[in-house]
């Protein structure tokens, strides 16, 4: 049972990867011919922002490995303080900022990892905003109906469907 569900999310994950792949091209896209004004435009810049900043965070969450003192050494070539490590545990263990530190100087998170968080953050409230501002604009005009009937032109009824 585990592998069925460790294969769904490895297949929704891949899924959602070739979306954002996607979706890297459909927004600059959206952006010179205009879809930007439309809502599918915003889910696509929210979903992408959402796995960047997922990517972004995971990297920085795994960036030790195993074993932290082995990565230091062996990957990094910085000394382990292990001294510098049990007075500061809470810092590797927070779930934001991200930090994992070999020693007082250097850091196994990348420098680019909190700010791409931030940033995405940012992008996936703004276009939750937008998205929420489409959704109540579509509410108060009446809904679906009254926006098809908009597009297709008040059309009188013909004599068969009139009372």
């Amino acid at each position: 049972m585990k592998e069925a569900g460790l294969l769904a999310v490895t297949g929704l994950l891949a899924v959602w990867l070739l979306w954002s792949l996607w979706n890297l091209y459909r927004i600059p896209v959206g952006l010179r011919d205009g879809s930007w004004q439309r809502p599918l435009w915003w889910a696509r810049l929210w979903s992408l922002a959402l796995f960047v900043g997922f990517a972004a965070w995971l990297r920085g969450a795994l960036g030790g490995g195993l074993d932290v003192g082995e990565t230091c050494a062996y990957t990094h070539h910085q000394t382990y303080d292990s001294a510098y490590r049990s007075a500061h545990v809470e810092e590797s263990q927070r779930l934001f900022p991200l930090h994992n530190k070999c020693n007082a100087e250097y850091d196994l998170v990348p420098g680019w990892v909190n700010p791409t968080v931030v940033n995405c953050a940012a992008f996936v409230l703004l276009a939750t905003a937008v998205l929420l501002w489409f959704g109540i604009a579509r509410l108060t005009r009446g809904g679906a109906s009254r926006t098809a009937a908009e597009r297709l032109g008040r059309v009188d009824p013909s004599l068969v469907t009139r009372w």
